[in-house]
């Protein structure tokens, strides 16, 4: 992919991208910035309920990370900002700390925020950003899945008026099963026609913003109808105004430092994944290049002042980030403009949001977590294209539900570097056979119609050659040898290896010997050069001999055969 014309100083990408403005392209930018903030406004109140700050803390977080990417962001339609998984992740940080006090809650979210920021920048400056790579699809799929399974769990009071009591999702769902009994009667006809307004919309109509119409019928309900007088709970003060410069506590930082480092280390696998997908998939659409470090140095910078200006965490939002593809986004500006109607939001709306009702919010939670985090086609994806990945995904949500959802975070990384191990220790080593009438060569198992050569084995190696996987090309050579006695020879097709190291090396010296010692003429084909050099720099190749090293199967089989057949003329 080329470079986009104009796209400038890597370090600050907006600079670029206005050198080279199309004064076209302005129309589609402002309408789309607008457009989004009307979604994530109303949704950033829903994320800010997760994490458990004042609403306007979610508010905050939206404005400085829409304007700090826009700015830093190499991706141009990105649009970031708090999301339901983050806010889960933080409202987990929150539940680990033990923390209960309102003011010190929306302290400790901030920190973790800008804790998460300065491992982003971290990653920018050593070039890390591959990092994110060990935290797998299947574990993220389960781990936001258990998380919103948890999130809907710690909601359904809110649409019922009743207490619960629990240490996880699953005694606290006992538990409110056992208050419905006491459940306040207007509260859940309010949660129920709003979950049935915002899921329905999403149904019939998934163009219109459920969540903007859910929030504004919501505060017209209330009005209307005086549901706080009811005895329906609302939401209580939402101050207008900017946010102030605030450096959360250091002392509650310092208090709690292994759950904040554990909890920026989770926020930083799971946002920069998100991210970076999102920006590739968009840079590519639209035919320019992104840089996938900017990317870290972007998300610190939105993270970092999202902590300071008393935020949550922020990262990619799909959704928002495809509404502004669709509405014509072509520049950082579009993301710009996002966070400047945050700000007027912020200015001169927010105290309406005092009087929206605690079920509607609710039922904008439950909406978000549900579309947005439990991903039923990539479970039902997972099970029929690879078991191993599905049982992985289940047990991240197990985890998450049973240990609580940062613990879930830490047991998806464990599983995905055990599966990681697994794999990189556990090379194919499939026996090869011949198609018949031909000199190709392929797996028997898939092919069992292909001739078997007698006298010959023929195994493909799948991998690098090093210090995790020497020993299983050992055992794998000792099983042939030992189940086939009638054995002269063992044809390795090396074309799959693109790396020895020095234990690989001295393992391949060990085989020829193991070998040797059973009677049977090892033979090699399709070497890489790289691969080759090495091999004889350790005497590898000398102990072998250069007249058993083929360029494909065919001659190393055909050689195998001639000399086999010299033996027994020889011993006739």
């Amino acid at each position: 992919m080329t470079r986009a014309h104009g796209q400038g100083p890597s370090r600050v990408p907006i600079l670029g991208q206005l050198r080279s403005y199309d004064r076209a392209w302005l129309r589609g930018d402002l309408i789309a910035g607008v457009t989004v903030a009307a979604l994530i406004v109303p949704k950033n109140l829903g994320y800010a309920g997760i994490a458990g700050i004042p609403l306007q803390n979610g508010l905050y977080a939206a404005a400085a990370g829409a304007l700090m990417y826009g700015i830093f962001g190499s991706c141009r339609q990105i649009s970031m900002g708090p999301s339901s998984g983050l806010a889960a992740v933080a409202a987990s940080a929150v539940l680990a700390a033990g923390i209960t006090n309102d003011v010190d809650i929306a302290s400790f979210v901030a920190g973790i925020t800008l804790a998460s920021g300065v491992l982003f920048l971290l990653l920018a400056v050593l070039k890390m950003g591959w990092i994110a790579q060990f935290l797998s699809r299947a574990v993220v799929t389960g781990f936001l899945f258990g998380a919103a399974i948890d999130v809907v769990i710690g909601e359904l009071p809110k649409l019922t008026g009743t207490e619960v009591t629990g240490s996880n999702p699953i005694q606290e769902l006992w538990s409110w099963l056992g208050t419905l009994g006491e459940a306040h009667r207007a509260t859940v006809i309010v949660g129920v026609i709003a979950l049935a307004v915002v899921f329905g919309l999403k149904a019939i109509a998934p163009k219109v913003p459920g969540a903007l119409v859910l929030v504004v019928g919501g505060l017209l309900a209330a009005a209307l109808f005086d549901l706080g007088a009811k005895g329906v709970a609302l939401v209580g003060d939402v101050p207008r105004g900017l946010p102030a410069l605030k450096i959360p506590d250091g002392q509650l930082m310092w208090d709690h430092a292994g759950t904040v480092a554990v909890a920026a280390v989770a926020l930083v696998l799971i946002g920069f994944s998100q991210t970076a997908g999102d920006a590739r998939a968009f840079a590519a659409k639209h035919r320019y290049q992104i840089d996938i470090n900017q990317e870290s140095t972007a998300q610190s910078l939105s993270n970092l002042a999202a902590g300071v200006f008393q935020g949550m965490p922020v990262s990619t939002s799909l959704s928002a980030s495809s509404l502004n593809d669709h509405s014509g986004a072509k520049t950082g500006l579009a993301s710009l403009t996002s966070g400047v109607t945050v700000l007027l939001t912020l200015l001169f709306l927010a105290p309406l949001f005092s009087n929206l009702p605690k079920p509607v919010l609710a039922a904008l939670i439950i909406e978000a977590v549900v579309m947005g985090m439990m991903n039923v086609p990539e479970m039902r994806r997972l099970a029929r294209v690879q078991k191993v990945d599905f049982w992985i995904a289940v047990a991240a949500i197990l985890g998450t539900l049973v240990f609580g959802v940062l613990a879930g975070v830490i047991i998806g990384i464990g599983l995905s570097l055990i599966w990681l191990v697994a794999v990189a220790t556990h090379p194919a080593m499939p026996s090869l056979g011949r198609e018949p009438g031909t000199q190709v060569f392929r797996e028997a198992d898939g092919h069992p119609g292909d001739e078997i050569l007698p006298g010959v084995a023929v195994i493909r190696f799948d991998g690098g050659l090093f210090f995790a996987t020497a020993d299983a090309l050992e055992d794998r050579l000792r099983d042939v040898i030992h189940a086939k006695p009638e054995l002269t020879g063992i044809v390795i097709d090396c074309g799959g290896i693109n790396f020895v190291d020095s234990q690989g090396a001295a393992k391949m010296a060990d085989v020829v010997t193991l070998a040797r010692d059973a009677g049977v003429n090892l033979r090699l084909t399709r070497l890489k050069p790289a691969v080759r050099a090495i091999l004889e720099r350790d005497g590898v190749i000398e102990l072998i001999g250069a007249d058993k090293i083929h360029g494909n199967i065919h001659r190393a089989v055909e050689a195998e055969q001639a000399a086999a057949e010299r033996g027994r003329a020889d011993t006739g």
